[in-house]
């Protein structure tokens, strides 16, 4: 049911008083009529002074249903489980079977592979690290390696601690070596990968950092790499004398009550299976160095604790490990996320792990106390995007929505086409370091800064071109992008939009 609560604070007014000093019959008139005035007022207040919870358990489970039935069949994936936290409270719901025809639907106890989302844990405790001066963000690495590594740096620029929470550590390969293994099948690859990694050491990994090659300056190139995890894992250790399977428990796993997160289980525990595109049984992994990249296993209970902590905006170690460490006005990526942007939605931070046979997205938006983490048992070509897609559906059915239909994105004024983004009051508009319009009228160019709008009061932005610079009668399409990473949403209620699949907005000059 819809809640609806009011601020009464203007309308305080001793209403008893009324009734006292009434010298006639028409200013009793009178006072009734304001009583009765005022009483409505308190009792019902104006649309501006509601504020309405348009959400219900109903209208959550139904987005859920409704994303994972095109997931499952857009993804192909057997099994779909999906968890969301809103406003505090956590809902999740399992769909399909873990393996085909045997009836085995998942449950909030079953394990997962979470494989990359592991790196978020990793992240935390570095935070924890920079935030209790156990290492700094500047400093060299080989600070707190053990053994000399003159080979870590690019003509005498070394790499830094927020170089690799960064992916920027300019490294020109992971470790184990993996790159003659794209000349296998892909449906044998993931078997010689696993062996790859079962006979992999920590010695070996110690001999093998002598030989990789910085390429370019650190801090100034993205490169994604499992290598920057397992050498954190390493710091880690040895600057606060535990291991690092000790320290997910003492500072994460125990303190969120997270009992089924956990780098190995036990016999009798079993991971779920995960299946490739072509529906083929896939192993699990194997790690025998720190695991800091993506070894841990999870289930769906215990990934829901970790979205609402992800969401405690007053976490000083949540926010650090959210931070914008590099200053970019662009996306970035804070202590190892796969990118944290701004969009119609806040600041969203988004996390994709990928195991032989799983894929887990985590996200959190955190200005919209709302995070959600899917879980699908097969890694296939499509299977990111498929995911991306059931997490903005959710996303979207679940934020703030304006019913009434109406032209959205610009207005007419005179000859003046002036478009326009209103962001949602309650997010942080600071975060937004520019706005640019793209469409079929400048090439869909995303760096014209003539294309830019400019900031007003209110978290409005504008740009205003000459209606003569556009044709009558003609349609264009246009989307706007914030901080050059991330396009908004067509709301729902836009009545100009194109019938294609992407929702494009239009713009048309009678």
């Amino acid at each position: 049911m819809a809640s609806i609560s009011y601020s009464l604070r203007s309308n305080k007014i001793e209403i008893a008083h009324l009734f006292f000093n009434i010298t006639s019959l028409k200013e009793m008139k009178s006072i009734k009529l304001i009583l009765l005035l005022l009483l409505t007022i308190y009792f019902f207040p104006s649309a501006a002074q509601q504020k309405v919870d348009i959400l219900t358990e109903r209208d959550i489970m139904s987005s859920m249903n409704k994303n994972a039935d095109s997931l499952l069949k857009n993804s192909e994936a057997y099994s779909v489980s999906i968890g969301i936290v809103k406003d505090g409270r956590t809902y999740t719901k399992h769909y399909g079977q873990i393996d085909k025809g045997k009836g085995n639907t998942a449950n909030n106890s079953t394990f997962f592979e979470i494989a990359s989302v592991t790196k978020v844990f990793t992240g935390l405790l570095m935070a924890q690290a920079v935030l209790e001066r156990k290492v700094h963000l500047d400093d060299d690495i080989r600070k707190y390696i053990n053994g000399s590594y003159t080979n870590l740096e690019y003509k005498g620029y070394p790499i830094r601690i927020k170089d690799v929470i960064s992916f920027k550590t300019g490294l020109d390969r992971d470790l184990p070596d993996n790159r003659e293994l794209r000349t296998k099948n892909k449906d044998s690859l993931n078997f010689y990968s696993k062996e790859l990694d079962e006979a992999y050491s920590k010695q070996k990994f110690f001999e093998d950092l002598k030989k990789v090659k910085v390429d370019t300056i650190p801090g100034t190139t993205y490169k994604y790499s499992n290598l920057s995890l397992e050498l954190s894992a390493h710091i880690l250790e040895n600057v606060y004398h535990k291991t690092y399977e000790q320290l997910l428990k003492e500072n994460i796993t125990s303190k969120l009550g997270m009992q089924s997160t956990r780098l190995n289980l036990s016999n009798n525990e079993k991971i779920a299976n995960g299946y490739n595109e072509h529906h083929l049984l896939m192993p699990h992994l194997s790690n025998n160095l720190w695991g800091s990249d993506g070894f841990l296993k999870s289930t769906l209970s215990d990934m829901t604790k970790f979205l609402a902590y992800e969401l405690d905006t007053t976490n000083k170690i949540v926010r650090e490990s959210q931070r914008n460490v590099t200053q970019s006005n662009e996306e970035w990526y804070g202590y190892f996320w796969d990118g944290i942007e701004v969009a119609d939605n806040g600041k969203i931070c988004h996390k994709q792990g990928g195991s032989f046979g799983t894929q887990t997205m985590f996200v959190v938006f955190p200005e919209r106390k709302l995070g959600i983490c899917i879980v699908v048992n097969i890694n296939a070509p499509n299977t990111y995007d498929c995911l991306l897609k059931a997490i903005s559906g959710i996303a979207e059915d679940l934020k703030p929505q304006n019913k009434t239909k109406s032209i959205y994105g610009y207005k007419i004024t005179g000859d003046k086409v002036i478009f326009t983004y209103t962001h949602a009051k309650p997010l942080n508009a600071n975060l937004i370091k520019s706005i640019t319009v793209a469409g079929s009228f400048n090439n869909w160019s995303l760096n014209d800064k003539a294309y830019e709008m400019i900031s007003k009061p209110n978290h409005v932005f504008e740009l205003s071109l000459p209606k003569s610079q556009f044709e009558k009668g003609k349609i264009y399409t246009f989307k706007f992008l914030i901080n050059n990473a991330a396009s908004i949403t067509t709301p729902k209620n836009a009545s100009n939009v194109e019938s294609s699949a992407d929702k494009t907005l239009v713009l048309k000059i009678n």
